[in-house]
């Protein structure tokens, strides 16, 4: 796939020709496969084992860390949410939410609802550990990169990883069974993400597909062997006035095979208001957000009775 170019961000190479290369892909397509990530393949081997070793467990068992209204962490049975758009079939997937896990008896529990412990299922054994190491590396990886994002937009560095402390940064681990090749619904549907920025690492089953900006073809994504691939979210379009692009992409898995995919997703701290850093484009205009207002309202709005309560926020739809 041309569009998404490939970029080695290995610290010993980083450069400004580095920095230009993800302004580049940021600005034209929003996506990027990147190198030199650093994470082990140790590491992601193990997290995707404890993922396929999870979904394999009876239904009766994943059941009891179903996901709840008041605590947006646990298992999420396969059509349980349905898209609160224009898409009417429910999505065929089966997930696991993770947020970031904050002890009880910190504060920031008491000011925003969305801090909580972490929700570890019993089994496999392995779970937890391969999540937080895991969890670990995407940190360090999304650090470098918003550091980088901090030059594009002409902001102080440190200024801009502060707004990344404590954040509402969150993970989902995803089972996409084999869909029928005459299925026209979607693993997930067309979507653009609401976070600041998404680490994927691909999974050789495909079905990924990213929507071509102009044209409006819907490409599949092939990363390359030992590429994470990297999209920009709504935040980062936001905080760079349309600049850089938030692009839809959806999965749709008609390869006869089992999918299974675990998105680590930056967000930042709960306080964080996101507006534009620099001169908005010549027809972006949209509204400033509130980390918490707008994570709170995604969560909300993923139950299947829930209608969006503010319209000034664009929750990942592809209408603006």
């Amino acid at each position: 796939m041309h569009d998404i170019p490939v970029i080695d961000i290995d610290p010993m190479n980083r450069a400004a020709r580095t920095v230009g290369q993800i302004e580049a892909a940021c600005r034209d397509i929003g996506f990027m496969f990147i190198r030199g990530h650093g994470i082990s393949r140790r590491v992601i081997g193990t997290m995707r084992t404890a993922t396929m070793l999870y979904f394999e467990r009876p239904l009766e068992e994943k059941l009891k860390d179903r996901i709840s209204r008041d605590n947006y962490r646990g298992y999420i049975p396969q059509g349980f949410f349905s898209a609160n758009t224009r898409y009417t079939e429910v999505d065929r997937y089966e997930g696991y939410k993770l947020h970031i896990d904050i002890a009880e008896n910190d504060p920031i529990c008491q000011l925003c609802d969305l801090y909580a412990p972490g929700k570890w299922p019993d089994a496999p054994a392995s779970f937890q550990k391969a999540v937080e190491d895991y969890w670990r590396a995407c940190d360090r990886v999304t650090n470098g990169l918003l550091a980088m994002l901090a030059t594009i937009l002409d902001v102080d560095s440190q200024w801009f990883l502060q707004l990344f402390e404590k954040p509402l940064t969150n993970m989902t681990l995803l089972h996409y069974p084999p869909q029928h090749p005459g299925d026209a619904g979607f693993g997930i549907h067309p979507h653009k993400d609401t976070d600041a920025l998404t680490i994927l690492v691909p999974d050789a089953v495909g079905g990924l597909m990213v929507k071509k900006r102009g044209s409006g073809e819907w490409l599949e994504v092939d990363a390359p062997e030992d590429t994470l691939v990297v999209n920009v979210g709504d935040l980062v379009e936001l905080w760079s006035g349309g600049y850089l692009v938030s692009t839809p992409h959806k999965v749709v898995n008609h390869s006869g095979a089992e999918r299974y995919s675990f998105p680590y997703f930056a967000v930042p701290r709960f306080d964080t208001v996101v507006e534009p850093l620099n001169r908005p484009r010549p027809g972006f205009n949209r509204a400033r957000v509130h980390v918490g207002d707008v994570s709170r309202e995604v969560w909300r709005t993923n139950w299947p009775d829930a209608r969006p309560m503010y319209k000034g926020f664009d929750l990942g739809t592809l209408e603006n």
